[in-house]
């Protein structure tokens, strides 16, 4: 069976850029680790998925809009795909399932935006199709929301990532191997 493949979800300029709404909790060091481990994945050959949310129009992450591309500090390079969903799972209206089984893994490293939305969705996503999951605790991120700042919202969920069966790491632990 072939190694994990890497899913980059969502992490589009109009989550960072502060134009349409503040930047995600530490956004630019998420993009750094982001870079660093897809650079890591790249040079051991791990596949590498994009996700992009394509919101409504007049939204921030809408097609055409400012907001809706990909972080050029993280894009996409030739032959790496850009699955695009209107939901928050990704595996809900897109081929990611479909692609996973061709690639020949039944293993997802997920990372990206936003914790406790999409990055939540596509977990479970994930654990109703049995994958083998690590999320990169350190490489998803979120906004202060409902009294919790936005530090305690990621380490909620990365306690319950765990406890429902995914392997949670730091993007040293892998980038460094």
């Amino acid at each position: 069976m072939a190694g994990p493949a890497v899913v980059v979800i969502d992490l589009q300029l109009g989550m960072m850029d502060g134009a349409a709404m503040p930047p995600f909790h530490d956004h630019e060091g998420m993009i750094a680790r982001t870079r660093s481990l897809l650079a890591w994945a790249r040079t051991t050959g791990l596949p590498v998925i994009f996700v992009q949310h394509d919101g409504e129009a007049g939204e921030a992450l809408a097609p055409g809009q400012p907001g809706w591309p990909i972080h050029p500090a993280i894009a996409p390079i030739e032959g790496e795909p850009v699955l695009h969903k209107t939901v928050g799972d990704a595996f809900a209206e897109t081929d990611l399932a479909a692609r996973l089984e061709t690639l020949g893994t039944r293993q997802v490293i997920l990372l990206g935006a936003q914790t406790d939305q999409c990055v939540n969705a596509t977990f479970k996503g994930a654990v109703a199709r049995g994958l083998d999951i690590t999320v990169v605790g350190d490489t998803h991120s979120t906004w202060d929301w409902n009294g919790e700042t936005a530090e305690q919202i990621i380490a909620r969920y990365n306690s319950r990532f765990e406890a429902e069966g995914a392997k949670v790491v730091k993007a040293a632990e892998l980038a460094d191997k």
